[in-house]
């Protein structure tokens, strides 16, 4: 039986919550306005050098469309850590670290977000806790900084 109290070896789960958000808003805004774009595209010949067809159009949308992909390619970031380790999924690249190999779980001053420094002098940013969450950033930093010193003391078994 383990002498670490159960809410520190609790799993730990976060995403970036206001980022998420604006790239929801962001990304449904893009979609309206490419999409009224493209209905507003038309002319016939003789109008002028311009002549838009419905092709055009769907293009219009297309475009739209890949715009909101990439913006919610922000909603991406999500870190799991448990007793065993910390998994860390950015807008690209995922990492699956174990507590061995990690030195210390950083909020630097002035830093967007939570890093982990490594015993290689590596550093992996952790995306998910951003400090424009405030107290949901220094909860999540507190659980995973919790997470990782209960990985370095070793369990008492009875």
């Amino acid at each position: 039986m383990s002498s670490t109290p159960a809410a520190v070896t609790a799993p730990v789960v976060a995403r970036p919550q206001r980022a998420r958000v604006i790239a929801y808003v962001l990304a449904a805004v893009v979609v309206v306005v490419f999409t009224l774009i493209a209905f507003g595209l038309h002319g016939k010949t003789g109008d002028g050098p311009g002549y838009f067809q419905r092709g055009d159009q769907a293009a219009m949308i297309g475009l739209g469309l890949c715009a909101a992909a990439g913006i919610l390619l922000m909603t991406r970031p999500k870190v799991e850590a448990d007793a065993q380790g910390v998994r860390v999924r950015n807008i690209i690249g995922s990492y699956d670290l174990p507590w061995e190999v990690v030195r210390a779980v950083t909020f630097g001053r002035g830093a967007p977000w939570l890093t982990l420094d490594l015993h290689d002098d590596e550093k992996v940013a952790v995306m998910a806790v951003q400090m424009s969450d405030k107290q949901y950033a220094v909860k999540a930093a507190k659980r995973l900084r919790a997470l990782h010193t209960a990985s370095l003391t070793p369990s008492v078994v009875e």
